[in-house]
């Protein structure tokens, strides 16, 4: 299914890290397979100085924005040497990258970031402004990462989702199938019933019910899956109800998938969390780009 070039443009975002560039490639492949326009974004802090300080920096604004422009315009190449049919512009902002996105993230279609930027410490495998964006973002966004930071993320495997049931995981089952669909690739659907781990006790005790409760958890699946395989026929749908917590069966499925589609919250997270552990986990460690859904908004 194609959708027309329209307004509402793949926004990416780039600070010159080797994880935007990565970025970049996603978002500028992605544009193509959705007709969409692209939007290289830049946005640099030009913090106003005061005196007596004011003279001795006179001239930073003018080099944090050449350096913003030189960025944005290695981008661009990125972009059209990955995906030469994209249309694609540039543009560079004053003001914080996560309040910036967060505000365009209202009017375009999707938002694409590099799991961590030039500002990350070792240790943190995703940026803050991944997780603010994340958590606050009105459009869907997608953090690619792959395996390692020196490995481009895989173009092939299926696309994982992630099912809870919730009404705030919902929103992830359309956007997964679109990307299954436009790929040309199995959908791989996955419910976990439970958030807790499980001793291997209790398990055996549970083991002579399991088939039944395995066989309604399918059904329940299946009820969800049935108008989306309706709209969309040409996917595979290969469904996997599993005896586990959500996040480490999604991200076992992730190390050979090429998206990992969850929402922002399932059906375990506290009202005033906006992004759920699950999401926080994929968008941490999962081997593979991960888009993370918000429910549609009033």
């Amino acid at each position: 299914m194609t959708e027309p070039t329209g307004t509402r443009p793949i926004v990416v975002g780039v600070d010159g890290s080797a994880s935007a560039t990565e970025a970049v490639r996603w978002a500028a492949r992605e544009a193509v397979l959705r007709h969409r326009p692209l939007v290289i974004v830049h946005v640099c802090a030009l913090v106003p100085i005061a005196a007596p300080y004011a003279a001795a920096f006179g001239g930073y604004k003018s080099v944090v924005a050449e350096e913003g422009l030189r960025w944005l315009a290695a981008a661009k190449e990125t972009a059209t040497e990955a995906a030469p049919a994209v249309q694609v512009s540039t543009e560079l902002t004053n003001g914080w990258a996560a309040e910036h996105l967060i505000g365009r993230s209202a009017s375009v279609d999707l938002l694409v970031l590099g799991s961590r930027g030039l500002g990350g410490f070792t240790g943190l495998l995703a940026g803050s402004v991944a997780v603010q964006v994340a958590a606050h973002g009105h459009c869907p966004l997608v953090v690619v990462r792959s395996t390692d930071p020196r490995t481009p993320p895989r173009q092939d495997g299926p696309i994982v989702v992630g099912i809870d049931g919730s009404p705030a995981g919902e929103a992830a089952i359309p956007f997964a199938f679109q990307a299954a669909d436009a790929r040309g690739v199995p959908l791989v659907a996955v419910h976990t019933w439970t958030d807790q781990a499980i001793p291997i006790g209790w398990q055996s005790t549970l083991a002579t019910d399991w088939k039944v409760i395995r066989k309604e958890h399918l059904k329940l699946l299946d009820e969800r899956l049935s108008p989306f395989r309706t709209r969309y026929p040409e996917v595979t749908v290969q469904p996997d109800v599993t005896m586990d917590r959500p996040a480490p069966t999604l991200l076992e499925h992730a190390r050979t998938a090429q998206l990992a589609v969850v929402g922002t919250r399932g059906r375990g997270g506290f009202r005033g969390l906006l992004l759920g552990s699950t999401s926080q986990a994929l968008i941490q460690h999962a081997a593979c780009p991960v888009a993370i859904v918000p429910p549609a908004r009033p």
